[in-house]
């Protein structure tokens, strides 16, 4: 089955590098940022474990647990981590799903079902599709989902910038434009009339075309 923005997240049982989880249990009321890397000991995903921790505070600003997750075991990804700390300069705190038996990345549609064995005797190259990116919400839906050629470092200020805009537009019956960063204005989503908007948007806002209606990010005040 395939997924799709707004489905539920896929609940799963996982050894991780701190401890046994329930991925809803450990989830909580919180948002989650689930990334996979399809090998231990490969460099542009040293690179990007390395950005996430150093990131994790302006992740936790925001609600939002990390985890990641790669085609290997547990002690093996405890290696990994003190590689990263020693390369990237920042220690991983975050927990790392083993998925030896690729059930996790299987359920999450990056291999395919029947796809037969497990980690043991594969390489990056047999699992290049295991570079996704999900954001789950608190409901447990997931928000978005993004998958990465393995040559390409993961541009982890965008997955930022993205939540910012699903956070933002959960709350308030607005859209991010193009290239929108935190702080600048916003689009009226079409459903809301011009005189509810009036109510809505105190500040008021630009008519560009009727269909496009620009406004001060709410919540600036």
């Amino acid at each position: 089955m395939s997924l799709r923005i707004n489905d539920t997240a896929p609940d799963f049982n996982a050894q991780t590098t701190q401890g046994e989880i329930n991925f809803h249990q450990w989830l909580g009321d919180s948002w989650a940022l689930l990334f996979s890397h399809p090998k231990d000991f490969t460099p542009v995903c040293t690179t990007e474990l390395g950005c996430m921790a150093g990131m994790a505070d302006e992740f936790a600003k925001r609600n939002c647990k990390l985890i990641g997750l790669s085609v290997d075991s547990t002690d093996d990804h405890q290696l990994w981590q003190q590689d990263i700390e020693e390369t990237q300069g920042h220690k991983v705190n975050y927990p790392i799903i083993g998925d030896q038996d690729l059930a996790v990345a299987k359920l999450y549609n990056m291999l395919p079902a029947e796809e037969p064995g497990g980690a043991q005797g594969r390489t990056a190259a047999n699992n290049a599709t295991v570079r996704s990116v999900f954001i789950i919400a608190p409901d447990k839906t997931i928000k978005m989902m993004l998958t990465y050629p393995m040559t390409t470092g993961r541009n982890f200020d965008e997955i930022l910038r993205v939540l910012d805009s699903i956070q933002l537009t959960s709350e308030f019956k607005v859209a991010t434009p193009v290239n929108w960063k935190n702080g600048d204005d916003v689009i009226i989503v079409p459903s809301v009339s011009d005189e509810q908007a009036r109510e809505l948007f105190p500040s008021g806002f630009k008519t560009i075309k009727p269909y496009l209606r620009t406004t001060r990010q709410p919540g600036q005040d």
